[in-house]
C-alpha cells in the first residue's frame, strides 16, 4: 500500500493490513458507539418518590370528598411528586468492545481514509514557536483547510498553537481514536506516528 505524501512530493509504503482493509460499515460503527458511550459520565440525578421534600400527610380523608384517593403528596402522579423511574448518577453506558475489534475498527477507518484520498503523511509536524498563526499558516501551506494531524509526539508550542484554531486538531498518536478519524475531513500523519500506528494495530 501506497500512501501520498503532503504536498505532492511523492509516496511512502505503508503496510496492507492497516491501510489496506476492506471498510466494515458494522464494525465501525459498533466501535465508534461504543468509544462515545464510554466516554459518557453518569452525572444525571433525578429523585424518586422517597427522596422528594414532601409532607406524610394525608392530602384529604379517604371517602367522602368526591376525589381521588390519595395518601401522599410525594405520588408521581403529583406536581412536585418522585419521578417513577429515575436516571441514578452511578447508571453504566459502557459498551464492551474486544481488543481486536478496536483494533480492526480502527484499521477499517483508516483504510476507508487512504481510498478516499483523504490521508496524507509528512517527515514531521512541528512550529518553531507557540503561535497560532504559525500553524495555520503551515497547514494552509501543506494544501489543507480542515486537517486531523496525528503525531508521535505533541510539545508545548504545538499544542498551544492549536488549542485555538477549530479546524486543526493535534492528537499525539496513542490518543487516536475512531470518532476523531471519522469526523475529520482529512488526516495527517507523520512517518514516526504511522510508524507507531503500524506497531500498535498489527
Amino acid at each position: 500500500m501506497e500512501l501520498k505524501m503532503a504536498g505532492n512530493s511523492g509516496t511512502v509504503k505503508a503496510t496492507d493490513d492497516i491501510f489496506g482493509r476492506e471498510f466494515n460499515e458494522a464494525l465501525v460503527h459498533q466501535v465508534v458507539v461504543a468509544y462515545q458511550a464510554n466516554a459518557r459520565i453518569g452525572s444525571r440525578a433525578q429523585k424518586d418518590r422517597g427522596a422528594v421534600n414532601h409532607s406524610t400527610k394525608k392530602p384529604w380523608r379517604q371517602k367522602g370528598t368526591g376525589r381521588a384517593r390519595a395518601g401522599m403528596t410525594s405520588s408521581p402522579l403529583w406536581r412536585g411528586g418522585g419521578k417513577i423511574f429515575p436516571n441514578s448518577p452511578d447508571e453504566n453506558f459502557t459498551h464492551k468492545v474486544n481488543r481486536k475489534m478496536y483494533r480492526a475498527g480502527l484499521c477499517s477507518i483508516l483504510s476507508q481514509l487512504a481510498r478516499e484520498d483523504r490521508l496524507r503523511v509528512v517527515d514531521q509536524f512541528t512550529v518553531d514557536a507557540p503561535k497560532t498563526k504559525l500553524l495555520a499558516k503551515k497547514v494552509k501551506d501543506l494544501g489543507f483547510d480542515e486537517v486531523l494531524v496525528i503525531t508521535d509526539q505533541v510539545d508545548d508550542k504545538l499544542r498551544l498553537s492549536s488549542r485555538n484554531l477549530t479546524n486543526v486538531v493535534v492528537l499525539p498518536v496513542q490518543h487516536a481514536n475512531p470518532v476523531d478519524l471519522v469526523r475529520s475531513k482529512n488526516v495527517l500523519l507523520t512517518k514516526a506516528a504511522m510508524a507507531k500506528l503500524e506497531e500498535m494495530l498489527k
